[in-house]
């Protein structure tokens, strides 16, 4: 019997000893744990296999000291990884933890002490079977260290009870079987100690807790509830799921499945033909197969996603298919209206910008046998709509508008929005009615309740040849620049680029670019055309801007004026002839020259300038008499805002400046106007003068005119005058100033000041 049992505990301490090893290198956190656990385990077994072993009393009273302490620690190391493998915090409040570390403690050195109080044990003989064996007899420190051991056992014991209850059922397997490993060994230990026999088989109990809780701890997987945990799931999952053995035949459908496949559970036979019958050929022979069905129409339509996968069994043989279909038509919807948010604008529906333009694209490489048209369209000054009307009526305008395009575009038109205001669509040129669409554009007008507002659409087209292999976003570009060439009062509303066109925008751009040096450099340089009184005298001048190009000599306005007022830069323009003016106006009052310069107002000043400010800033700085400067304003900036211009020119006329207004008489209602103009000089047009000699009433106007403003107190200025014949006749009708090339036309502001002085000498006309 003591062979035996010698043999057994070598045994199970090699076993812990290997498995502390495997512990060791495992890379799981509950390793350490594991490992002090199997450490502390052998040295009670230890002891009992010196117990079993030794023949003298001395030997046996060793190997007790060594069973007992190394019960302490072992239950010490059991209760750390418990709370380790439980997951059990006890930092707050740690006194509990510390308590029971301190009885240990207590417990290991009262064993210490016990040679020299003998307070805990001592041995006695006793003869099996004609060997001698040293069992103890237990003292008061004995009895102490068993209700220690066990109260700290069942703390333990009540831990994996409390982990095993709380736990799902998944994990409840690896709690249950060390607590019940645990419940043994303590029950084969109390049984030892009850029975007194003398060789301790308890420990084989220990040995063994110690092995399950390194297998559950550091290998076991719970293989069977993770399989009928996954049966389960797969059961309850919305994909309808089917399995075919080898010959192609269901054996099995989850719940979904059944139901797709028109069966009740277990009566598969007509699974194979239900589910052809549904989604169409069904390859169930090919393991690795998927096919995307549809299935019905427009918005009823049901997308689904099926794909076969084989199943093997445990030597990787091929034991059937698996059939998974899966309803994708939630995820599909959400898929399409991303991509119909991604290429198409949210406001009016029409295609995306870069979705547009591959559309484009895609087409002009597809068809060459049509000429195609690329058409920009523009709605003119669309800030100022959302600023007056607001943001509401400025989205209903755009809405409108894409509601008119896929109204009347070509059935093979592409089209869409550019921009924030502009649209671009591709039409075959030789289906492209360009007088209609010119005529729809002449009156297209908004209406919102009461609220009615026209607006002006430019259309610039560029033509794609077959071969044109430019990029589409270039060629609406070159439509763009098209619309440049059209303004708020053209009559047109739809321009093409061509080559003549694509010089003019680059002379444009060439000349526009240069602006700034021009102004730097005085390229830029006021002209004087000057102004006399019906006695002949020379009272004044009118500034003029004139160009004088360092590569192109002499530039006529018409070359850029145009161009500037058109992009704007033509307040940069009247800005700085306005400070020449003044510059001139400061030089004349120091060399005795009295008279006036007439400066021009653009109607693109009113849009980007404070026009009263500058101007008067610019008296200040040169402390210059405002009468001096006078101001003109065009009669058809008087018709467009006309309070807000009335009230522009009454500060002028507040601060001292004398206000012409000019070509007066070229608008129909230029007299309804006269009455609330608060001005001081008409500049009559020349057009009344050309027709006054081909047309007698034109004479009769004109004498109207210049004895309206005479009894309103507006002095009249008649320009244009070109013949000493004309001065005469209008002298002779009461005007009372004339300017035209029959006294000068503009001329260097040198040249003036001879004449000045020459004109003031001889006092003639």
């Amino acid at each position: 019997m003591r062979l035996g049992a010698t043999y057994v505990f070598i045994v199970f301490i090699i076993l812990l000893f290997v498995s502390v090893i495997a512990s060791r290198f495992s890379h799981k956190p509950i390793g350490r744990s594991v490992v002090f656990l199997n450490l502390a385990l052998m040295i009670p077994v230890v002891g009992n296999l010196i117990i079993i072993i030794s023949r003298t009393q001395n030997y046996s009273t060793l190997g007790y000291y060594t069973y007992f302490i190394g019960m302490d620690i072992s239950v010490f190391a059991l209760f750390r990884f418990t709370l380790d493998y439980c997951n059990i915090n006890l930092k707050n409040p740690r006194w509990p933890e510390f308590t029971l570390y301190a009885l240990i403690a207590g417990d290991v050195i009262q064993f210490i002490l016990n040679p020299f109080f003998h307070q805990a044990f001592s041995t006695e003989m006793l003869m099996v079977d004609k060997s001698a064996y040293y069992r103890i007899i237990p003292f008061l420190g004995q009895t102490c260290h068993r209700i220690i051991c066990y109260g700290i056992f069942f703390v333990i014991l009540t831990i994996f009870i409390y982990k095993w209850i709380k736990v799902p059922k998944i994990y409840s397997e690896k709690y249950s079987i060390i607590m019940i490993a645990i419940l043994v060994a303590g029950g084969v230990e109390a049984y030892y100690i009850l029975s007194r026999k003398p060789i301790d088989i308890a420990m084989i109990g220990l040995a063994i807790m110690g092995l399950l809780v390194y297998y559950f701890a550091i290998v076991y997987r719970p293989v069977r509830l993770l399989d009928r945990m996954l049966a389960s799931v797969v059961s309850d999952m919305p994909e309808a799921l089917y399995f075919f053995d080898k010959s192609g035949q269901c054996i099995w459908a989850n719940g979904p499945g059944c139901f797709m496949g028109g069966v009740k559970e277990g009566e598969y036979d007509n699974v194979k033909d239900n589910l052809q019958a549904l989604f169409g050929e069904i390859e169930f022979s090919n393991p690795e197969w998927s096919n995307n069905v549809e299935i019905g129409e427009g918005d009823d339509t049901r997308y689904y996603n099926l794909d076969t996968r084989p199943v093997t069994d445990t030597n990787d043989n091929l034991s059937g298919m698996l059939l998974n279909i899966h309803d994708s038509t939630e995820s599909q919807r959400e898929f399409m209206k991303q991509m119909y948010n991604s290429t198409h604008d949210s406001l009016t529906g029409l295609y995306a910008r870069e979705y547009l333009n591959e559309c484009i694209d895609k087409r002009l490489k597809s068809d060459k046998k049509h000429t195609h048209l690329i058409l920009y369209v523009n709605i003119s000054n669309f800030n100022i709509i959302n600023d007056v009307f607001g943001n509401q009526f400025g989205d209903l305008t755009l809405k409108t508008i894409a509601e008119n395009i896929k109204k009347n575009a070509q059935k093979n038109a592409i089209y869409g929005k550019i921009s924030t205001h502009t649209f671009g669509l591709l039409v075959r040129k030789d289906l492209f009615d360009e007088g209609r669409l010119e005529e729809a554009l002449s009156n297209f007008t908004i209406k919102d309740n009461n609220l009615e507002h026209h607006i002006v659409i430019h259309i610039g087209i560029y033509e794609a040849a077959p071969d044109d292999e430019s990029d589409v976003d270039l060629m609406f570009e070159s439509a763009r620049l098209a619309t440049s060439k059209l303004n708020e009062d053209s009559v047109e509303h739809i321009v093409y680029y061509d080559d003549m066109l694509r010089d003019e925008i680059v002379y444009d751009q060439l000349i526009s670019n240069q602006l700034q040096d021009a102004i730097k450099e005085k390229q830029m340089r006021p002209y004087l055309q000057p102004i006399v009184n019906n006695d002949g005298t020379l009272v004044g001048a009118e500034a003029l801007v004139r160009w004088i190009h360092p590569d192109d000599g002499y530039l006529s306005p018409a070359a850029f004026i145009p161009v500037f007022e058109k992009n704007g830069l033509i307040a940069e323009v009247d800005k700085y002839m306005w400070r020449c003016a003044c510059e001139i106006l400061t030089d004349w009052a120091s060399r005795g020259i009295d008279a006036f310069i007439s400066v021009n107002i653009s109607p693109k000043d009113f849009y980007f300038l404070d026009v009263v400010k500058e101007i008067r800033f610019l008296v200040e700085e040169f402390k210059i008499d405002p009468v001096k400067l006078r101001i003109e304003i065009t009669e058809s900036v008087m018709m467009s805002d006309s309070d807000d211009r009335l009230k522009i020119v009454d500060e002028f006329r507040k601060l001292g400046f004398i206000v012409e207004i000019d070509d007066f008489g070229s608008g129909y209602s230029s007299f309804n106007l006269l009455k609330d103009m608060p001005v001081d000089v008409l500049k009559i047009d020349m057009m009344f003068l050309k027709d006054s000699e081909k047309n007698p009433r034109s004479n009769t106007i004109i004498q109207n005119i210049i004895n309206m403003s005479e009894d309103l107190g507006i002095v009249s200025l008649t320009e244009g005058v070109e013949t000493f014949e004309q001065y005469q006749k209008l002298a002779g009708m009461g005007c009372k100033l004339f300017q035209g090339y029959y006294f000068s036309k503009p001329v260097p502001v040198e040249d003036f000041e001879k004449d000045w002085f020459r004109r003031r000498a001889g006092n003639e006309v």
